[in-house]
């Protein structure tokens, strides 16, 4: 049961990221984690094959203003700091990589704190 359920959370995510290297056109892309407990996020540019900007709801800073990692507040959260910190990298415009999961919850809480932060997808 463990092994199919894996094998097709592979295949959401593989089947998302081809989409998303075809209609990328050379953007970087903001990738998503999220666990039972935490959410993270990455600026990842694959081209040059190195993480521009990151954010997570593990940082000391967030720890101490959130209560759990693990709601839309914390994602929201996650989502500006990311954005910030990808600005000041000289990073506005993403590909957003949202991985097998579905766009709705903590995954949009942190894509609308993103955009509404300044970067563009």
């Amino acid at each position: 049961m463990a092994d199919r359920k894996l094998a097709l959370t592979e295949r959401r995510r593989s089947r998302l990221r081809y989409q998303l290297k075809m209609k990328s056109g050379g953007r970087v892309r903001l990738s998503i984690f999220r666990s039972g407990r935490h959410i993270y996020a990455q600026v990842i540019d694959d081209k040059a094959g190195r993480t521009v900007a990151a954010a997570s709801s593990l940082e000391k800073a967030m720890r101490d203003e959130l209560k759990t990692g693990a709601d839309k507040d914390a994602a929201a959260a996650v989502g500006k700091l990311v954005a910030e910190r990808a600005l000041a990298a000289g990073v506005s415009a993403v590909v957003f990589d949202r991985g097998p999961y579905l766009y709705h919850g903590r995954i949009k809480a942190l894509a609308e704190a993103a955009r509404e932060g300044g970067l563009s997808f």
